[in-house]
């Protein structure tokens, strides 16, 4: 395994970027934000990464009590990792402010144009999490998008893992999510009828408020 490299800096941006400054680690959380992944979907969705140093990474990340291994039991018979309680409470603000940060750099798709169901997930949902407005929210979320389902929760403001049966379901195509949220106010209003809600109205409200998914 590689030698982990160290700023040997005693403050805290310095200790946070030995921690997650490596090449490649952000990525991968930016991956398990979307849920449970197989060593292979992370290989498939990081073009370029050698195999022993996503090892050395996940291994790195598991130890630090960041993101947790669990082995499904037959017939799925596999390993797959998501980020653990943890890790939503101390990374994901991280990618979040990251995020903020690229989103400007980013060209957004055309009308029509395809956007992977991830990128439609973190920027139109996830990105504009706003923790002030969760109260003492408790509840379990899905978003469909383009096809896939990504399952995540509110608790004490901060987001996680599923707890119970989603209370609001999130229908939506992956390109007018990232339009809607790198849009202006007249695209945003265009954008947000084609974003489905299903659910108790006062907690598709609260949901809609808490992501900011309003014109």
């Amino acid at each position: 395994m590689q030698k982990r490299r160290s700023y040997d800096q005693n403050c805290p941006i310095a200790k946070g970027l030995d921690s997650l400054g490596e090449r490649w680690t952000l990525l991968i959380f930016r991956e398990l934000l979307g849920g449970a992944r197989r060593y292979s979907d992370l290989r498939a969705q990081l073009p370029g990464i050698a195999t022993n140093l996503l090892a050395d990474r996940l291994r790195e990340l598991e130890e630090s009590g960041l993101i947790e291994r669990t082995e499904l039991p037959p017939p799925v018979a596999r390993t797959v990792y998501s980020m653990s309680e943890t890790g939503w409470r101390r990374v994901f603000p991280v990618l979040q402010s990251l995020a903020w940060f690229g989103l400007p750099m980013v060209t957004p798709p055309d009308a029509g144009e395809d956007a992977t169901p991830l990128n439609g997930f973190l920027a139109g949902v996830l990105l504009a999490f706003a923790p002030a407005r969760a109260g003492a929210t408790d509840a379990t979320y899905r978003a469909s998008i383009g096809g896939r389902g990504f399952e995540f929760s509110v608790r004490d403001a901060t987001l996680g893992p599923r707890h119970g049966e989603p209370v609001v379901r999130l229908t939506a195509d992956a390109a007018d999510l990232v339009r809607f949220r790198s849009g202006d106010a007249d695209l945003r209003r265009e954008l947000l009828p084609r974003i489905r809600f299903d659910g108790d109205p006062a907690a598709v409200d609260r949901f809609r408020d808490m992501f900011v998914l309003s014109a």
